[in-house]
């Protein structure tokens, strides 16, 4: 089957369903509403800062097409909402503790946005404020921490250097001059020298260095609106969560009712083939092509047509069918039908009979040992194929029990099906 022909189907489901599904969509819209109204407002600040690095460049921190300056400012990001700049924010403000803070980095920029979420905006503004603080403060502390350190080791590094410098000296006084330990003694002496002259220079420099952590480019204001609820996101989920509730119970309701409804169900709920669908508008031919897949499955010369419901009538005069069998066809409504007849066609009208009502027809005819050699499908009008049931004479049950008759007055093997011209019955009559 095609993928259309797929698609048609799930919508022609769709469409039985319409009131279910739109009852379900309309619940789903209605409860994101609801949901809305019930969760309380919540207010977003921002604060935006200007990052500057500190000292020398670490070689971790390697210039990417993501990060241009010479510091990392994923890792700021991180460092920015940890727990030790939570912590120092609520101290600021003095609070047990802080609202949560997001921070995001802009492309190829070395600011970070600081946003608080707080359900009133003043806190949201203040606490987004105390985070920037806090974090300045935070990587200040940080950066002259590392460069103590840094100075510390590298003035006890000169303090060795100065001292080996005194020790050569020392030995240069006790050596004779041109003697080779006097050369090496002399050229260690340079080395060191050079050593102690370069750690001077970085220990000076390391002294020098201006600790800048960076600035508050925007500072945290007090939101008008609030960020959240946000009525796109309440409704649209609302709305997408019933559409697929309704889409899910259309299918479980069409599939647990047993109405026949289109011939896919016939041929789905009852497992007979569907010979001709007449309920739609007709094709040129299809009663001729009907009328000889008929002849050609009916395995003797007796075709019983039994209609579902019963009252199945016709709206209008009935066009004949342009083909001549050899073939008696039986309405039942003689008794004697459903014991002479050699094959049976069911006549179902769409959406007006459950697969239990032709399950049952089924193994009556079962019983009698009449094969069902398909199904016609229709409308609530009986169709040009019913001409067939052309009224004749028929015995009553009391004539036939009186006179024992048996025998079919017209030979089936000698009487081609006549031009049908068929009269319409009155709803209610059973045929």
């Amino acid at each position: 089957m095609s993928s259309g022909t797929d698609l048609d189907e799930h919508l022609s489901l769709l469409r039985r369903r319409w009131l279910l599904l739109v009852g379900c969509v309309v619940f789903g819209g209605t409860a994101g509403l609801a949901l809305m109204r019930l969760t309380p407002p919540a207010y977003t600040a921002t604060a935006q800062v200007l990052v500057m690095p500190v000292g020398p460049q670490e070689q971790a921190n390697q210039v990417t097409s993501r990060q241009r300056e010479s510091l990392n400012l994923d890792t700021e990001a991180q460092v920015a909402q940890s727990a030790v700049v939570a912590a120092r924010a609520a101290r600021a403000l003095g609070l047990d503790r802080a609202e949560a803070a997001q921070v995001t980095v802009p492309p190829n920029s070395a600011v970070l946005w600081i946003s608080v979420t707080a359900a009133d905006p003043a806190t949201a503004s203040a606490q987004a404020g105390a985070y920037a603080e806090a974090y300045l403060a935070h990587r200040r502390e940080s950066a002259l921490t590392a460069m103590a350190q840094q100075q510390e080791a590298v003035l006890s590094k000169l303090k060795q250097v100065n001292a080996g410098i005194d020790q050569v000296i020392k030995q240069l006084g006790t050596l004779p001059r041109g003697g080779a330990a006097h050369a090496i003694a002399a050229q260690r002496q340079g080395v060191l020298n050079r050593q102690a002259a370069s750690l001077a220079l970085k220990y000076d420099a390391l002294r020098t260095v201006a600790i800048t952590p960076g600035t508050v480019i925007s500072q945290a204001t007090p939101p008008d609106t609030p960020s959240s609820p946000s009525l796109p996101l309440y409704l649209g989920t609302g709305l997408m969560a019933g559409l697929l509730l309704g889409s899910a119970a259309a299918y479980a309701r069409d599939r647990l009712d047993r109405r026949l409804r289109t011939p896919a169900d016939v041929e789905r709920l009852t497992g007979l083939p569907v010979l001709s669908d007449l309920s739609s508008p007709r094709e040129h031919g299809v009663l001729h092509d009907l009328a000889c897949a008929v002849v050609s499955a009916c395995p003797g010369k007796r075709l019983l047509i039994r209609a579902l419901p019963a009252d199945l009538y016709a709206s209008s005069l009935a066009e004949p069918l342009a083909v001549s069998a050899p073939l008696v066809v039986l309405d039942g409504s003689d008794v004697r039908d459903l014991s002479r007849a050699d094959a049976a066609v069911l006549l179902i009208g769409l959406g007006l009979v459950t697969s239990e009502e032709v399950a049952a027809v089924t193994r009556q005819l079962a019983r009698h040992d009449v094969p069902i050699i398909g199904v016609v499908t229709a409308t609530d009008a009986v169709p040009s194929f019913v001409p067939l049931l052309e009224p004749r004479p028929h015995t009553s049950l009391g004539k036939l029990v009186a006179t024992g008759e048996l025998e079919v007055g017209t030979s089936a093997e000698t009487t081609p099906m006549p031009a049908l011209h068929h009269h319409p019955r009155r709803p209610g009559k059973q045929p």
